[in-house]
């Protein structure tokens, strides 16, 4: 059974950083996108997806990450995903995600990348 998506939030700084928990299909990819919508303002530079909970993305998922990129990209914000694991990684590689973000190893990296 898969559990239900989940995504808690924290502001440092000029970063928005979204951690998520389970799989990244309509519901999850939603959830995001709805997510940064609603924090997203001004001050935010960057946001940190910290992927540390998520161990599949599907094609619905990574077509609100493409969203959310758009979104971030006419406000002049970055996003940085952090704590991906190889099957997730290799699934934005494949979708040209990379072309349009950046990954860290950790969050801890990820924040150092923003700064």
């Amino acid at each position: 059974m898969i559990e239900e998506f989940q995504a808690a939030t924290n502001i440092e700084d000029n970063k928005l950083i979204i951690t998520t928990q389970g799989y990244i299909n309509n519901q999850g990819g939603e959830k995001i996108l709805n997510t940064y919508k609603e924090l997203s303002n001004d001050n935010i530079k960057h946001v940190i997806m910290d992927l540390a909970g998520t161990k599949v993305v599907n094609s619905i998922g990574v077509s609100y990450v493409i969203e959310l990129i758009e979104n971030m990209n006419s406000k002049g914000q970055k996003l940085i995903f952090a704590n991906l694991n190889s099957a997730v990684e290799k699934t934005f590689t494949i979708m040209g995600i990379f072309q349009f973000s950046t990954h860290a190893e950790n969050l801890e990296k990820a924040k150092e990348m923003a700064q």
